[in-house]
């Protein structure tokens, strides 16, 4: 009796963890969305604050603004999200395109590529990068310049 073929094993083995990240990513980017819909964006900036390093700090973390952000855009609201935290807009535009890989997997019965291999690309790990330095940026401007948080 022969052996299965590695495409019959790999069409009956069970999806591994990192296997399910990339939709599971894509699908809660796309719940988020749905929220930020729901939620009126007259409201949003005078809910309470959430974030646990703001709490316990006073100071904005790297993703403060991004709720904000994700609604105020969900509603058209480019230049509020902008404002909010401009990587709200990256965010939404990356959680587009993790769910357009998906649904084109899907679609060619390909398997989605690792989410582990789609973050070391080095175009992410420069956004990563910018992303931080703005976080810093605002915080020293926040602690000696006092600006708004």
């Amino acid at each position: 009796m022969a052996a299965p073929s590695a495409d019959a094993a790999r069409a009956t083995a069970r999806p591994t963890t990192s296997e399910l990240a990339t939709p599971a990513v894509a699908a809660a980017g796309v719940l988020a969305a749905g929220v930020a819909r729901l939620w009126s964006p007259d409201g949003v900036a005078d809910g309470p604050v959430v974030c646990p390093f703001r709490l316990l700090t006073g100071l904005p973390c790297p993703g403060c603004g991004l709720t904000r952000a994700w609604v105020y855009a969900a509603h058209g609201r480019w230049s509020e999200s902008f404002g909010a935290n401009p990587f709200g807009l990256v965010a939404a535009g990356l959680v587009l395109a993790l769910v357009v890989v998906c649904l084109r997997s899907a679609w060619r019965r390909t398997p989605v590529p690792s989410l582990d291999v789609l973050a070391r690309r080095p175009w992410v790990l420069a956004l990563v990068g910018v992303w931080l330095t703005y976080a810093v940026v605002r915080l020293v401007g926040v602690l000696t310049l006092g600006w708004g948080a």
